[in-house]
């Protein structure tokens, strides 16, 4: 018999490495619709750009028969590769082997790229395909786990760290993406919960399937734990692709600038009309935004939760821009316990990455209710205040019409440290709404007048025109500028040329407490 030369011996356990599982369970995985762990990776990063690591490891257990099944590279592919020429690191979870779950050497090898990327400066994106903890390794799976939660954690404000939710992901598996920046899930084949639908059943008797448990529309819609969905894995990585567009390297570097043929200067003479005269009628701000950023540019993060305040990422004049506002067309706008929660993380996203935040503001106040206060309104609320004051990014904020009470203060107020406050000629900045407080002020004369009504009436105008503008607010300087709305592109675009070198000192501390 010929022995192998050492040459063809590489060859023959490269060969291996690439097989994953092996043919059977590959076609198993395509007949749930779900690609494979490197078909993943050939979709996401630039072609013929990716390098693997450690494809030769395999597992060290020696129990349940498992030394008489070893499998090279352990059930996940790790390596670097080039995102639209920019270096990222990486991970990709294969079902095809063991489930794709978790042993001690599978969590070494995600947590070397980890490490690597945080001595490098590159974002680490991980694509989540596992049942859990490998459970013939007991504690030492377990134990992998907290190592790559810790290295999460270390990382958190430094790299960008994006969970893609490819398939299963469950256990205490979901803490890894819960502590990244973003995470992106696909409709119908990828789920999260911490406990599977037969435990539920065990200890509270509900029936319930993984879909219905934690799905990809329950995480993006009613638990906020995802911010993006995708109906498939390949429009995923596309996804994945263009959020990473908007990001920096690293906490230390800007975003990347993209040239655009939407003119800085230009004027939409629409924005003019389109609030509506009627403080009470609604309006899609997405139509706002749409029209002062640059062409195309909007990314919507976390676009069905929350709903009532929208957040995402889009250029101005080739810049990258975080953008919070309010959504008169949900809720009127109010702030509630999730959209303070949802715009609190985004902001302090944008913050640690040097990302300037815009704040589009039409806000009559904090939705009132047994269920808001009980629910902790006060606590959550102040997260979102908190996000602002602590934020040292150029922060610019646009009243498009209602600016009131505390709300006021909360979205981006020249008191909490904006830089720049303009206000459209139709913005209401006040305590409350004209009626309700002239009721309040004028509560006696409306009682004793012959014609309360009418009394009242005449309180609220008057109240409207010495309070519901933008004037007064001007005239103390809290609100820089009064200008025709069409003019918001081309006087953020400036005002951000501006602010580029803004610099601010913070003071010495460990870290603040958050009120969680």
């Amino acid at each position: 018999m010929t022995s192998k030369t050492p040459t063809e011996r590489l060859h023959e356990m490269r060969e291996a490495s690439l097989a994953g599982g092996g043919p059977e369970r590959i076609a198993a995985q395509h007949k749930k619709g779900k690609l494979t762990a490197r078909e993943r990776i050939d979709l996401f990063v630039d072609e013929g750009s990716f390098v693997e690591l450690d494809r030769f490891v395999t597992h060290r257990c020696q129990d349940f028969g498992m030394q008489d099944q070893i499998i090279l590279g352990d059930g996940v592919v790790t390596g670097h590769a080039r995102v639209d020429g920019r270096p990222v690191y990486l991970f990709s979870q294969d079902f095809t082997v063991f489930g794709g779950s978790l042993s001690e050497t599978h969590a070494e090898k995600i947590c070397k790229v980890m490490d690597a990327a945080m001595k490098v400066g590159v974002p680490i994106i991980g694509l989540n395909d596992s049942g859990g903890a490998r459970i013939q390794e007991g504690v030492c799976s377990l134990g992998g786990y907290a190592e790559i939660f810790w290295r999460n954690t270390r990382a958190s404000g430094v790299i960008p760290q994006i969970s893609g939710i490819v398939g299963p992901c469950a256990g205490g598996a979901v803490y890894s993406p819960a502590i990244t920046d973003f995470v992106c899930m696909v409709e119908g084949t990828s789920y999260m919960h911490i406990t599977g639908p037969d435990v539920v059943k065990t200890v509270t008797h509900e029936v319930v399937t993984s879909e219905e448990l934690g799905g990809a529309d329950v995480h993006a819609s009613v638990s906020g734990v995802a911010h993006f969905t995708s109906p498939d894995g390949r429009s995923q990585m596309a996804l994945l692709r263009r959020l990473l567009s908007y990001m920096p390297l690293n906490n230390a570097e800007d975003a990347p600038f993209f040239p655009t043929d939407d003119p800085e200067d230009r004027c939409d003479k629409e924005l003019d009309t389109l609030v509506p005269e009627d403080p009470l009628k609604p309006y899609d701000m997405h139509e706002v935004i749409a029209r002062v950023v640059d062409k195309d540019s909007w990314l919507e993060v976390h676009e069905a939760y929350a709903r009532n305040i929208l957040v995402g990422f889009a250029r101005l004049g080739g810049h990258v821009v975080g953008v919070v506002a309010n959504q008169p067309a949900v809720l009127a706008g109010c702030l509630d316990i999730d959209a303070s929660v949802k715009a609190a993380r985004f902001i302090r996203f944008c913050d640690a990455f040097n990302i300037p935040i815009v704040t589009f503001e039409d806000v009559p106040g904090f939705l009132p209710g047994t269920a808001q206060e009980h629910g902790g309104i006060i606590r959550h609320g102040a997260k979102l205040l908190y996000a602002y004051c602590e934020a040292t990014v150029p922060k610019l904020t646009v009243i498009t019409r209602k600016a009131y009470g505390g709300a006021y203060d909360v979205m981006g107020s020249k008191h909490i440290r904006a830089d720049l406050n303009i206000a459209w000629p139709g913005a209401m900045v006040a305590v409350m709404g004209a009626a309700g407080a002239s009721k309040i002020i004028h509560r006696r004369d409306i009682a004793a007048s012959s014609d309360p009504a009418a009394t009242e009436a005449a309180h609220t105008a008057d109240y409207e025109e010495r309070f519901n503008n933008p004037y007064m607010a001007a005239g103390r300087g809290f609100v820089d500028d009064v200008i025709e709305a069409r003019e918001t592109r081309p006087y953020l675009i400036r005002a951000l040329g501006l602010l580029k070198t803004k610099h601010e000192e913070k003071p010495v501390r460990k870290h603040g407490n958050v009120p969680l």
